[in-house]
């Protein structure tokens, strides 16, 4: 049995990763700036910041971990003040790197992001390749990634580089897709969406982080699905099991960019920098090198998990309106001026 803190543990994967890590038998201490409502006799729950020293302090020194799962994260999307997106996303990985070196953590497991990069590179990305990212949240986790690879004395860092984390439960803005097919509207592809963007089944990555508690080295990790077809393709995979009357359309490229841009900057809408630069190019990352070395691999599609994450948007709507004091990623966004876009669907 080993004792593992979960930092963003009430969130949408921190707590998937919480009930895998507990149902392997260890002890686990989560922290989250919302409520945990889960419970389980090896489970100890704080709701706090893990930018505190104090709090942090106090609850390292009580216990002896093994493994920090460093899933806690503000987004853009979320975040008006981006003083605290900044500062919960740096300084707090910060307090956890000097923190995890005073207390002689053996490791610390990083949930960085796509987000690093906002172009289309035309071949998979890999480990090498530099991040170049295009907006503050992006910038935030490179500089967090930066922050854990200055204590690889200290401690094994292991990082894996996510794209769009899907399962049961998602939501945030995978939830203006959901509604617009739930309600039998055109679901709007930019450019055709003959792009392909890679997404990560939830259990693939948890997976992926229950193996890193066994890897003795630091290392950098690109994860990712395999099979990726285009969004249209998928698209019309969920549609056609969902039957709403739902179908896939076309926006013109030039001009949708643009638009998405300017109402951005408006404050209309709730798709930043990183959405608007990649809603039409491609992206995937390069993952043989995690198969070679943590010996993973994916077990579903995008188009698969994407109808789950659907189906259980569907079922559980009367849940999903009443949701307080969750996670980003367990409630659904405002859809501001896409609203108007609805409305023409």
């Amino acid at each position: 049995m080993r004792t593992v803190l979960i930092t963003g543990g009430a969130g949408f994967f921190g707590e998937l990763l919480k009930r895998q890590v507990l149902a392997a038998g260890h002890q686990c201490v989560s922290i989250d700036l919302q409520p945990d409502f889960v419970t389980h006799p090896q489970l100890v729950s704080i709701q706090g910041d893990i930018r505190s020293r104090e709090t942090m302090e106090q609850l390292l020194e009580r216990r002896r971990i093994d493994t920090i799962y460093h899933c806690a994260t503000v987004l853009a999307h979320v975040a008006k003040d981006k003083e605290f997106l900044w500062t919960s996303n740096v300084d707090g990985t910060r307090n956890i790197a000097e923190l995890a070196r005073q207390h002689q953590v053996k490791r610390v497991v990083f949930i960085s992001s796509n987000c690093l990069w906002a172009e289309n590179f035309h071949r998979p990305v890999t480990e090498e390749d530099i991040p170049r990212p295009a907006e503050i949240y992006g910038r935030s986790k490179w500089e967090g990634e930066k922050i854990l690879l200055g204590y690889t004395d200290y401690f094994k860092v292991i990082i894996f580089r996510s794209p769009t984390i899907v399962d049961c439960g998602r939501l945030g803005l995978l939830s203006i897709l959901f509604e617009f097919i739930d309600e039998g509207r055109k679901v709007w592809v930019v450019g055709g969406g003959h792009n392909v963007y890679q997404f990560i089944y939830a259990e693939d990555l948890v997976d992926a982080c229950l193996k890193a508690m066994d890897y003795d080295q630091s290392a950098i990790f690109n994860i990712g699905s395999d099979d990726v077809k285009s969004f249209k393709a998928v698209y019309d995979y969920v549609i056609a099991r969902a039957r709403t009357g739902a179908r896939t359309a076309a926006l013109p490229k030039g001009p949708t960019l643009a638009l998405m841009k300017l109402f951005y900057h408006l404050n209309l809408s709730p798709l930043g920098p990183y959405q608007y630069k990649m809603i039409a190019e491609d992206f995937m990352f390069d993952t043989s090198k995690i198969k070679k070395e943590l010996g993973w691999k994916p077990t579903m599609t995008n188009e698969a998990m994407l109808y789950k994450a659907y189906e259980y948007y569907h079922e559980n709507q009367a849940d999903i309106r009443q949701r307080a004091n969750v996670s980003a990623h367990k409630q659904p966004v405002k859809l501001g001026i896409i609203r108007l876009l609805k409305w023409l669907s």
